[in-house]
């Protein structure tokens, strides 16, 4: 599948790559709608290399990954190849699935229709999940007598639970996109019709942010997940005080003071 965007042309494994330079932002489209956008093992190495090319794109700021058409944003990977792979090469897929969380950049996933398997697995590497309400989320692989095997059970757990982690993981069940916006999985919900515009909504609100203070506040979160309180405070509290030293914040300052909307050049 080819990909084509301001600088040049790439050849990615059913993923679509388009940048939009005037709106600061990139939308990564795993796309295979005849197949409700399944990923092959080949397509989430380069979902790892995507990442690694925007991650050093200065034009973008914001990166958003959906799927093509309306169906699914990705219903998980192609069965039979798992019989095919080594298992040294299962116990790794997760390095590949969690390039969203790497990104310094904020990621959002658009999400419509079927989010199972590894589709759900790179969704909760994102930062933020806004999705339609057609949305069903499901990790679904004890029905093959097999685990998730990139973060989706350990990523579940830590934003839902144990308790729901087990009761939706353990049955292989399929929750509707309200009870996963009750439960923290999901940012936002809202109609078909309506979930472009809530993801353009969003981000605006980022866009307009400084990069550099975004970059290093997902670090701080990200970095202090499995640390006690006294250490993700000492995390933050040296973020901030190196923050001190950046132009952008000498730029809100000065906004604020001023009583202008600031712009911010993450440096």
């Amino acid at each position: 599948m080819t990909a084509i965007n301001n600088k040049g042309t790439y050849q990615w494994d059913h993923i679509l790559v388009d940048k939009n330079i005037e709106a600061k932002t990139a939308t990564i489209t795993l796309d295979r709608p005849e197949k409700m956008n399944t990923l092959s093992f080949i397509a989430r190495s380069h979902l790892n290399q995507i990442f690694t090319e925007l991650n050093n794109d200065e034009d973008v700021r914001v990166i958003v990954i959906k799927g093509a058409g309306e169906k699914a944003f990705s219903s998980g990977g192609n069965i039979a190849e798992f019989m095919e792979q080594h298992p040294s090469v299962l116990s790794e897929l997760h390095v590949n699935v969690a390039a969203p969380e790497r990104s310094p950049k904020p990621v959002i996933a658009q999400l419509q229709g079927y989010t199972f398997g590894v589709g759900l697995e790179i969704a909760m590497a994102c930062d933020f999940r806004v999705a339609s309400e057609t949305t069903q989320l499901a990790l679904p692989e004890i029905n093959l007598g097999m685990i998730p095997g990139s973060g989706g059970s350990q990523r579940i757990a830590k934003i839902a639970g144990v308790g729901r982690a087990k009761d939706m993981i353990m049955r292989g069940r399929r929750i509707p996109a309200h009870e996963a916006h009750q439960w923290g999985l999901l940012t936002t919900v809202t109609s078909q019709e309506n979930l472009e515009v809530e993801v353009n909504k969003l981000v605006k609100d980022l866009v307009r942010l400084s990069p550099m203070t975004l970059k290093v506040l997902k670090k701080v979160i990200n970095s202090s997940q499995d640390a006690p309180l006294s250490v993700g405070m000492e995390i933050e509290g040296f973020a901030y005080g190196m923050l001190r030293s950046t132009e952008d914040f000498n730029e809100g300052v000065q906004s604020f003071g001023n009583k202008v909307k600031p712009s911010f050049k993450g440096i």
